[in-house]
């Protein structure tokens, strides 16, 4: 067990290690090379850093990121047959997968055979590959491939072979010199594309580490993941689903042995048992998905949707409408093994039979907590989150049995657990909304505005307060049940919170919900005076209107989904001072960098030695905050002076107004100097 708790521990701190960092592990080049009979290949070579592999091609559905060609544009060609991998196929078996997975390590070359249909062509294209080591994976990746010209002629069949072999050495000389040009040529559209004016974009990261830094950063989100899952836990422990269990797993341990040292040993190992498992649940989802996958879910408007129906399911069930449970067969299969075994083992199938008994009550928690932290885009937020939940529902275990005296005291199971149940089914469904409300907004779609959502919320909470106070009943609740005095009070509460979110409808910032709620400026009816909402989300644009006004910028690099920024906006940008100096001092330019808006047209850029296309108003913005500032979370604020340069530090989530202002105040001072 000792063994096995370290080898979570060193999991978890290479976690934070690969978090810490953007890792860059794979450099691709594309080309063309012609073939007789007009006839060509599209070549993708790559080179591979040591430890890590690309995933080769048709993997499945089920499996990782399978090497896959994209067509944007094939205007005078068409493809002949599928994308082939050239190079030393490494193939074993994957556990995490339960399937055979095939990939390639230090080089690999993907090649798509075209054939010519037109007298001129033009090719837009990328491949799209995986790549992962042993300890995470980077996103879907792409080498592109863009080129036109004159197609090739055929030769006749009676051609001779040397005509052939000096035609064809022309040819890719031809095509070298036209690729040369083609990159330049890409090169000047992609200066004039990103920016009117190239100093604007330039990176100023040196410049920004010249100022001082002292406490201007902070994230504490894993410490709050941690205290969600925390908290996630002890409410499923009030469930009828684990609550009855644990007098009855703590007798179990003390009949057991009837020395007391040794049952609390064996309850101890108990209650680690339950840890691991659900540590391990969170690892899974981890290594499944990694930190970018995670963070790419949380605007991508179907998955968004997925998690709004899934915590409406949930809610539905814990209303009582039916039970989310899996098959008795396997909590019999567990509960038999552990019968038949001994020791530690017996001990750890008992907590797994407690995991798939207690599955209807801790499922749609578990669900909840899961799809709420892998949004956050962190590699370690689901195991943190599971490791704060399990541990809330392992305390109690270990503690009674190490004073079964407390056991008398603890209040008896009754319909007061099924009132929990119902009110984390109202919980539930208002943050289903939340996600519904992120892909609203990162597609433009305008059906959940900030008002609807308000409206939502009042009526969800209004609901959930008539309930408490027993007005209202559920297929699963006492006929006879009255409301008793913690009921009462948490319905006042509840009750109190509808009345307070109604200003909102107005324009209040109810700052209490600020990081669920969508944006101020989603809201057609505003009253709020001391509200800021930028006059730009166009850099470019908000750049040169601020140096014809003569004023300095703050940059918002910012995001529908980012609970954070909302935060921000609520908290520290509603107060009078912050309002008047981002109002009348500087000009304020926000950046969404999930906004989904295409370009009008794909935008190709060289990132750390790669190749990248940026397709979405989102994609340019992400690419100007990392390459101009090195940094990829939001939020971010960045002063600049009407020449693009730095006038302080970089700042991120932090609701301390004070500070918030000196950062403001010194930006204008180094101004005007």
């Amino acid at each position: 067990m000792k063994r096995f708790c370290f080898t979570i521990i060193t999991l978890l701190t290479a976690l934070v290690a690969v978090n810490a960092q953007m890792s860059d592990p794979v450099h691709g080049s594309s080309s063309l090379k012609m073939l007789k009979g007009g006839e060509a290949e599209i070549v993708f070579t790559m080179t591979i850093d040591e430890g890590w592999h690309v995933y080769s091609t048709d993997l499945g559905d089920n499996g990782p990121i399978s090497a896959s060609f994209n067509a944007v544009k094939m205007d005078g060609v068409q493809t002949v047959g599928k994308l082939v991998s050239r190079g030393k196929e490494i193939k074993s078996f994957d556990q995490m997968f339960g399937m055979t997975l095939r990939f390639f390590e230090h080089n690999v070359t993907f090649v798509q055979k075209i054939k010519f249909t037109k007298p001129d062509y033009s090719i837009d294209c990328y491949l799209e590959y995986g790549a992962c080591n042993d300890e995470a994976c980077i996103p879907p990746s792409e080498v592109a491939f863009k080129q036109s010209g004159k197609s090739p002629a055929v030769e006749t069949a009676d051609a001779t072979e040397a005509k052939e072999a000096i035609e064809t050495k022309e040819e890719v000389k031809e095509e070298e010199a036209g690729v040369e040009e083609e990159v330049a040529d890409t090169t000047a559209v992609v200066a004039a594309a990103v920016a009117d004016n190239g100093d604007l974009w330039k990176p100023v990261i040196s410049e920004l580490k010249a100022y001082d830094e002292g406490g201007a950063k902070g994230n504490d989100s894993l410490l709050y993941i941690f205290i969600a899952g925390f908290a996630g836990g002890f409410l499923a422990l009030l469930t009828p689903c684990v609550w009855p269990i644990i007098p009855m797993t703590v007798s179990f341990f003390l009949k057991r042995n009837k020395d007391r040292s040794k049952a609390i040993r064996e309850a101890t190992t108990y209650g680690i048992s339950i840890v691991v498992i659900y540590v391990l649940l969170g690892l899974l989802v981890t290594l499944l998905f990694g930190a970018s996958a995670l963070n790419a879910l949380s605007t991508n408007a179907i998955f968004n949707i997925l998690f709004c129906l899934l915590l409406v399911v949930f809610a539905a069930s814990f209303f009582g409408a039916f039970e989310i449970t899996l098959p008795s067969s396997w909590s019999n299969k567990i509960d038999a093994k552990s019968d038949s075994t001994s020791g530690i083992i017996s001990i750890f199938l008992m907590a797994f039979t407690l995991t798939l008994v207690s599955f209807s009550c801790t499922g749609p928690i578990i669900g909840f907590l899961l799809v709420a932290v892998s949004t956050q885009g962190s590699i370690v937020a689901p195991t943190i989150g599971m490791l704060g939940f399990a541990i809330a529902l392992a305390i109690p275990f270990t503690l009674f049995a190490m004073f079964p005296s407390l056991l008398k005291s603890a209040p008896k199971s009754g319909g007061w657990m099924n009132v929990i149940k119902v009110t984390l089914g109202f919980i539930e469904l208002a943050f289903a909304l939340k996600f519904l409300s992120v892909a609203d907004l990162a597609y433009g779609w305008h059906i959940l505005d900030r008002e609807v959502f308000i409206s939502l919320w009042i009526v969800i909470f209004g609901l959930l307060g008539v309930y408490l106070l027993g007005w209202l009943k559920f297929p699963h609740d006492d006929a006879e049940h009255r409301t008793n005095v913690p009921q009462f009070f948490l319905g006042m509460i509840s009750l109190a919170f509808t009345v307070y979110m109604v200003p909102g409808l107005w324009g209040a910032p109810l700052k209490a919900i600020s990081a669920f709620a969508p944006p101020m400026n989603t809201q057609d009816f505003n009253l709020q005076k001391t509200a800021v909402e930028a006059k730009f989300t166009d850099y470019d644009e908000g750049m040169a209107a601020a140096a014809q006004m003569g004023k300095p910028v703050m940059i918002d690099f910012t995001g529908f989904g980012c609970v954070n920024c909302r935060k921000m906006e609520a908290a520290v940008w509603t107060d009078a001072q912050v309002a008047d100096i981002l109002n009348d001092k500087y000009v304020l330019i926000s950046l969404y960098v999930d906004d989904k808006t295409p370009l009008k047209e794909p935008i190709e850029v060289e990132e750390n030695g790669q190749k990248r296309t940026l397709r979405t108003m989102g994609d340019r913005w992400s690419y100007l905050q990392r390459t101009k500032v090195g940094e990829n979370t939001q939020p971010c604020y960045v002063l600049l002076d009407n020449a693009g340069m730095p006038l302080n530090v970089t700042r991120s989530y932090n609701e301390d107004i004070p500070e918030y202002i000196k950062f403001l105040q010194q930006g204008l001072d180094n101004y005007n100097k």
